[in-house]
């Protein structure tokens, strides 16, 4: 009988990922294995175009795997009907939200749709969900503003809070740094950092923030076109797995101070 490491939110077992239509299946990525447990900060880095945002989303069900295996708690992913699912996974992507005229709070709210009934009635415990969403990403005194009002760090900092409020085990987050400055990358990454430690969740995010991950994820995705590495930052500079990311002559990783460094 197979036994389930009951720490173990989510994995993949020999994944293929890509797209599919009407000729052919496009693979843009082979053989991605990992295993996330709860509680752990998880970054996923790789060149443009190897398919980071795409793993991210067949993760999330927004689009079918080619191949492999994705366990969700020991069960296949396909197991679990909409609505399950997104009491197990919360995703933030990088599309545009569908009206920046909401509130703060209107959209934090939308969240809570997996658990209101068909009129979306908030509970006193969605509200509760709520307000614990927004005290622990500190956006109090943003909540009533418009959400076309906001910095692009707030509103990074709102998508957090919805998916928090979403209250889910995992979250899923498409490059959360994206359009920020070096103060406010790693302030939303230590953040998250600080929300999965807390909360026992699992965080996995794409980034192009290869060195800041190096610093505060507890786990890195290496992706590659035919393979990818997996482990904490340490034991992936150890086995020389980030020299292989850029080509040597142009760009090369220093493992003594974790950088990269453009060869002139």
């Amino acid at each position: 009988m197979n036994t389930i490491d009951p720490h173990i939110a989510i994995s993949t077992k020999d994944l293929t990922i890509g797209y599919q239509n009407k000729k052919e299946r496009i693979s843009i990525a082979k053989d991605v294995i990992f295993s996330l447990q709860q509680g752990e900060l998880t970054a996923i880095v790789g060149i443009n175009g190897i398919g980071k945002s795409t793993l991210l989303r067949t993760i999330g069900r927004v689009q079918p795997k080619l191949a492999g295996e994705i366990l969700l708690d020991g069960n296949e992913l396909e197991s679990y009907d909409p609505l399950a699912l997104a009491s197990k996974i919360s995703v933030v992507l990088t599309e545009p939200i569908a009206s920046k005229n909401l509130t703060v709070l209107e959209l934090i709210s939308l969240g809570r749709q997996p658990y209101t009934n068909w009129i979306g009635t908030l509970t006193n415990l969605d509200k509760e969900k709520i307000v614990k969403a927004i005290n622990m990403v500190q956006i109090e005194d943003l909540q009533h503003k418009k959400c076309y009002e906001l910095s692009d760090g707030q509103l990074q900092k709102v998508m957090i809070a919805r998916a928090l409020a979403q209250d889910t085990n995992i979250m899923l987050l498409d490059e959360p740094t994206s359009h920020l400055d070096l103060y406010h990358k790693v302030h939303i990454l230590k953040l998250l950092r600080e929300i999965a430690h807390e909360t026992k969740k699992t965080i996995l995010f794409t980034t192009h923030e290869i060195e800041i991950a190096i610093q505060l994820c507890d786990k890195m995705l290496i992706m590659e076109k035919e393979r990818s590495s997996f482990g904490e930052p340490c034991e992936l500079i150890a086995n020389k797995s980030f020299e292989n990311l850029f080509p040597s002559d142009t760009i090369t990783f220093d493992s003594q101070s974790g950088s990269f460094k453009v060869k002139k």
